[in-house]
C-alpha cells in the first residue's frame, strides 16, 4: 500500500489539556498535550511515519527517500512543502495574537508567514473565539490596549459550535479561547506574534514574551471581512483545499496533489486496491499524489480531506 499513516509531533503548551489523548487517542508522554501536528514538515516538529516499510522515518525524510513527486505537480510551485495541519485543546486561553504575510515573514523570518482555517472538532457550551476587532481602531489605540490590559473590550467575541469553520487570513488578530478543540489547516509556519497574554507566566516562572512591534507592523485593525466564497469546500486559497466527508465515499488521489485524510470522528476502513488499512478517531494518513482510486467505508467516519 502507498498510503501511510503518521504519528504527530506533540506540544505541551501551559493553555493545553488531556482531551487529544483520551478523546483523540493521540500518544504521548507529555502534559498538558496542547497540540498534535498530524500533517508536519516543519523542522519545529515533523511528524514520523508509523507505518509500512519507512516506519520511523520523519515525515520529510520520506519524502526524500520516495522523491517529491509524491506531493504531486501543484506542490512544484512551492519550494517546501506547503501546509501543516494540527489538532488544538484550548483548556485555557490561548494569547491574542496575528501572523504575517509571506512577504513580512520571508523577510524578517526567513520563512513563510500563515494563513490558516479553524474547523471546531468540539467546544464547550457557551464557547467563544476572537476574530478580529468589533470596529476599526487605530494601531496606537492596539498597541495601548496591549500593554494596559484592554485589549480584549474591542475585540470581535465570535459564540462558536462543532462543526464550524473560521477561514484566518494573515493580519487577523485572533485567539482560540478555553473550552475549544480545533483541527488547524495552515501553511507550513511555525511565526506567531503575541500581542497579549493575559499576564501569564512560562514554566521559567518569566512573562511569556509578547511581540508588539512586529504584531502592530502586520496586523489589520478592522472587524473581519464577510466569509469567502469557496465554492462549496470547507476552505479554499493557495496553499489548501479543505472538504468534509462523512460516512463511506470514493476519492481519487490524481497527480496534482497528496491527499491528507484527517479522521475527527469514528472508525472505517481505507481501501487502496486489494489492500486496506483500519481508521479511527485521530488518525493521519497521507495518500500520494498518483496514487489513484481508493475507497473509505464506516457508517460513523467523518473525516477532513485536505489537498493543495
Amino acid at each position: 500500500m502507498k498510503t501511510i499513516e503518521l504519528k504527530p509531533a506533540c506540544k505541551d503548551y501551559l493553555w493545553g489539556g488531556e482531551r487529544l489523548r483520551e478523546d483523540y487517542g493521540i500518544q504521548s508522554d507529555l502534559h498538558p498535550l496542547a497540540e498534535a501536528w498530524v500533517l508536519s514538515c516543519h523542522p519545529d516538529g515533523p511528524s514520523v511515519v508509523a507505518s509500512g516499510p519507512y516506519q520511523g522515518k520523519t515525515f520529510p525524510a520520506y519524502i526524500e527517500a520516495v522523491g517529491r513527486e509524491c506531493l504531486g505537480e501543484d506542490c512544484r510551485a512551492f519550494d517546501e512543502f506547503p501546509i501543516l495541519i494540527k489538532l488544538i485543546d484550548a483548556k485555557n486561553d490561548l494569547s491574542i495574537q496575528v501572523h504575517p504575510s509571506d512577504d513580512y515573514a520571508l523577510t524578517h523570518e526567513h520563512q513563510l508567514g500563515k494563513t490558516e482555517a479553524w474547523y471546531v472538532l468540539d467546544c464547550d457550551e457557551g464557547a467563544t473565539l476572537y476574530y478580529g476587532f468589533q470596529h476599526q481602531i487605530p494601531k496606537e489605540e492596539l498597541a495601548r490596549r496591549a500593554k494596559d490590559g484592554t485589549l480584549p473590550e474591542v475585540l470581535n467575541a465570535v459564540p462558536v459550535e462543532k462543526g464550524d469553520l473560521f477561514f484566518i487570513p494573515s493580519g487577523t488578530i485572533h485567539a482560540i479561547r478555553k473550552g475549544i478543540l480545533v483541527a488547524e489547516i495552515q501553511e507550513n509556519s511555525n511565526v506567531t506574534y503575541r500581542v497579549y497574554d493575559y499576564g501569564r507566566v512560562g514554566a521559567d516562572g518569566k512573562p511569556r514574551a509578547l511581540h508588539l512591534d512586529k504584531a502592530l507592523d502586520v496586523a489589520s485593525c478592522t472587524p473581519p471581512a464577510a466569509a469567502p466564497d469557496f465554492g462549496g469546500h470547507l476552505a479554499q486559497c493557495r496553499y489548501f483545499t479543505v472538504d468534509k466527508a462523512v460516512g463511506s465515499f470514493q476519492g481519487v488521489c490524481d497527480e496534482r496533489s497528496f491527499t491528507s485524510l484527517l479522521v475527527v470522528e469514528g472508525t472505517g476502513v481505507l481501501r487502496e486496491g486489494a489492500e486496506e488499512m483500519s481508521l479511527h478517531k485521530g488518525q493521519s494518513i497521507f495518500i500520494p499524489a498518483g496514487t489513484g482510486a481508493y475507497t473509505v467505508e464506516g457508517d460513523t467516519l467523518q473525516c477532513l480531506v485536505t489537498r493543495v
